[in-house]
């Protein structure tokens, strides 16, 4: 019988052992798990009376593999009860306009946003008659977001909604890997704001962006251990190193050795390049380059009788260094709970390129701070009636300029047998993340069918 080890038990992991048995129940698929749970990130925290997700909240809608992925799992999934968000101001939060991808999607709104000066609302209507680049290299997603639309729009709007997915700077992001399709727009439409009109009615009617399990994200890795079996997946286990055995392959742990005709690595690309150092030196040099940066979340669950003091929206982005967090979710309005009763719940985001030497602080130290300044937004008390602050370290990869390059050089130098997986290569989200995971699996598939047809063969 063929054997599968998956190092690494967080979605990326999980999903891809779930694919796997999926296609073939007999196969033997051993996951590792470092920490003493698996999820990663995607996992719950306990705060007042309420469990409420520590990591990612939702996922994409509009990218069916999250979506399919729950269903097959039966995991029913909730929308938003809130729309709309609004972006810090030095005068207070404002509306954000429609946008598509972040792009103003309404020249009118665009025109009377208060939140740019006459200058700045001038620069960003500019991209309506600047002539396209030609298609060339890879090229940073600020350096065209400022040719196009100028740098004051570019860093009050677009670059809080785009940078903040990846707790980036768009200078250093690379366009291909994060968003090509602005790329896209811009050679096909000559303009992102004619683009992004254009696909903001595209998507009229299309249903809800962000959706979520109504347990909660983290109901996703707890479901797919269920269905890959608590008995493959091995938690505090971490593995050491990945060896050669002729053609397969042994990784090893402090508690043994695995032995496997294929090895799937879904750790962050770091752990990666530690595991794979002597066997894969070339690998592991393509893999040590992707940065990460580190985050935190910051959740604040307030007395009874605040519920009304936010506003009906899901929460707010802030412009780089603005303030002490980069974004906020009214979680209570954004995915309402009876549990929450008529207390708002907020959730924090600190940390981000550039901005990291926040996580310095204390925790009571990011709470007074973060608090503090909701209460001069809202009317929020100074204080919440509970609160914490989970840490996640060198959680978020970097796609910089030319990152696909480097993803295909990665695996381009890998023996056949071993795959890469996870949020460092192709997609930070959850949707795909999971998508990708599909992927390996099926390439992992055909590794080992080849894998045993040359072993009847012999």
């Amino acid at each position: 019988m063929s054997s599968v080890v998956v190092i690494g038990g967080g979605v990326a992991g999980l999903t891809t052992a779930y694919r796997l048995l999926q296609g073939d129940p007999e196969l033997s698929v051993t996951v590792l798990e470092a920490a003493d749970r698996p999820g990663g990130r995607l996992t719950s925290l306990g705060i007042a009376d309420l469990e409420i997700d520590a990591g990612p909240d939702s996922f994409v809608a509009r990218k069916p593999s999250a979506v399919e992925l729950c269903r097959e799992l039966g995991l029913r999934l909730a929308e938003p009860g809130a729309s709309g968000a609004y972006i810090w101001t030095d005068s207070g939060l404002v509306p954000l306009p429609p946008t598509a991808l972040g792009i103003p999607a309404d020249v009118a709104a665009l025109i009377r946003w208060p939140a740019l000066s006459r200058v700045g609302r001038f620069g960003a209507l500019s991209d309506l008659v600047r002539k396209a680049r030609p298609q060339g290299n890879d090229e940073a997603l600020g350096a065209l977001l400022r040719r196009r639309i100028g740098d004051e729009a570019t860093d009050r709007l677009v670059a809080p909604l785009l940078g903040g997915l990846f707790a980036g700077d768009v200078d250093e992001l690379g366009v291909r890997s994060t968003f090509p399709e602005l790329a896209a727009w811009e050679r096909t439409f000559g303009s992102l704001i004619r683009a992004a009109r254009a696909a903001s009615k595209a998507a009229s009617g299309a249903g809800p962006i962000f959706v979520k399990p109504i347990a909660g994200v983290h109901a996703l890795p707890r479901s797919l251990v269920a269905a890959i079996g608590d008995l493959r997946v091995r938690t505090s286990t971490g593995a050491t190193e990945v060896v050669r055995d002729g053609e397969a392959f042994v990784v090893r742990t402090a508690d043994g050795d695995l032995g496997a005709d294929g090895v799937v690595v879904a750790t962050p690309s770091f752990a990666a390049a530690d595991l794979l150092r002597d066997t894969v030196p070339d690998a592991a040099r393509h893999l040590d380059q992707i940065r990460y940066v580190s985050t935190a979340v910051v959740a604040l669950v307030y007395g009874e009788g605040t519920a009304d003091a936010l506003p009906d929206a899901t929460g707010f982005v802030v412009p780089k260094e603005r303030a002490p967090m980069t974004a906020a979710t009214f979680l209570s309005r954004k995915w309402p709970d009876p549990a929450f009763g008529d207390r708002a719940v907020v959730r924090c985001f600190v940390g981000a390129a550039g901005t990291e030497d926040v996580l310095d602080a204390a925790d009571e130290d990011i709470v007074d701070a973060v608090s503090r300044h909701l209460a001069a937004l809202l009317p929020l008390p100074e204080r919440a009636d509970a609160s914490t602050v989970i840490r996640w370290p060198r959680s978020m990869p970097q796609y910089g300029v030319g990152h696909l390059d480097r993803v295909a050089a990665i695996e381009a130098a890998l023996p056949p047998g071993i795959f890469v997986a996870g949020n460092a290569y192709r997609g930070v989200g959850i949707a795909d993340t999971v998508r990708a995971a599909t992927e390996v699996a099926e390439r992992v598939r055909t590794h080992v069918a080849g894998t045993v047809r040359t072993e009847k063969v012999r």
